[in-house]
């Protein structure tokens, strides 16, 4: 299931992600994983999260246990579940039933009929300072203590594939056969990404290469891009300032357009290196995505990742 790449990856060294990046792309998860303080659907019962028992909350997690609880109520996000002194949140996207893109009004009547029902859950997360539970149907499946075995398969450098579970404005999650790990937007592809969900569908496998696993915390960091060579060395090494090449326009702003070379990879037609007096309003009038343009070459940064293009007029 796993390949072993480190050993190949002398041009591609795996990057250092510290506890900011983490908390910086997770700190907008809300939908992926909503709080506990979940709205009961009519008529049911629910408990205070002071009668939590977050010891045994914490056992559970730590060896790996699947549990039986009974569903109380739902939000949009996904369903309550609670049984003797536990209680906690099970996302959409760990419901193992659940759909891909529900319209809203289908997600409320699917969520809905899992109210009374019994689910074989797993704990994922286990936060008691910010009083967070979030259980999986979807990693219970894996069996009793597979994480510790799972954990220690994954890696750096390791390439595996897994199964997209939710997709957000950062990034992807993925399901490894038991547990998460991310996808974060600037790990999907060497371009510019602008929205993840238009690039990955939930349900679709993936293959992906680990950058960063921490156990402690069940956090994975995953890459898409860097199973591919990296385009922007190649530029640095085919292109300089003042050549012309062909491109074609992915989108278009206030500032200026975007395009693409051969290589994949986009730079910015700044609106003060089109013609004079181009009004930026009209912008989108004149450039359409898909469109064929001859630019050049202004300045290439592969460390930072920009490419700085001129619009070349035709005679």
């Amino acid at each position: 299931m796993f390949e072993n790449k480190k050993d190949q990856m002398d041009d591609c060294d795996l990057p250092e992600l510290d506890e900011g990046w983490w908390n910086s792309v997770l700190s907008d998860e809300s939908y992926y994983s909503s709080e506990p303080k979940v709205e009961a659907s009519k008529g049911a019962q629910t408990a205070s999260l002071a009668d939590v028992n977050w010891n045994d909350i914490q056992d559970l997690f730590d060896k790996d246990e699947v549990i039986n609880l009974l569903v109380q109520g739902f939000n949009r996000g996904g369903l309550l579940v609670q049984g003797d002194c536990v209680q906690g949140f099970v996302p959409i996207s760990h419901i193992i039933d659940a759909p891909a893109n529900l319209a809203e009004e289908d997600r409320y009547h699917f969520l809905e009929q899992y109210v009374g029902k019994t689910l074989s859950l797993k704990v994922i997360e286990c936060e008691p300072t910010n009083e967070r539970v979030v259980f999986s149907e979807r990693a219970a499946q894996a069996g009793q203590g597979k994480r510790k075995e799972l954990f220690d398969s994954l890696r750096p450098g390791v390439v595996t594939t897994g199964v997209i579970t939710n997709v957000t404005d950062f990034g992807a999650f993925v399901d490894l056969g038991g547990v998460e790990g991310l996808i974060h937007v600037s790990e999907i592809s060497w371009g510019r990404v602008e929205k993840p969900s238009e690039q990955l569908k939930i349900g679709q496998s993936v293959k992906v290469m680990i950058l960063q696993v921490q156990e402690e915390n069940s956090r994975i960091a995953l890459s898409i891009k860097r199973l591919s060579e990296n385009p922007w060395e190649e530029l640095e090494r085919n292109y300089k300032p003042g050549d012309v090449v062909p491109a074609e326009v992915t989108s278009i702003m206030k500032f200026g357009v975007f395009a693409k070379l051969n290589e994949g990879v986009e730079g910015l037609i700044h609106i003060s290196s089109m013609t004079p007096n181009t009004d930026a309003a009209l912008l989108s009038a004149i450039y359409k995505p898909g469109q064929p343009l001859q630019v050049k070459i202004l300045h290439i940064d592969a460390e930072r990742r920009r490419l700085g293009l001129g619009l070349v007029i035709p005679e």
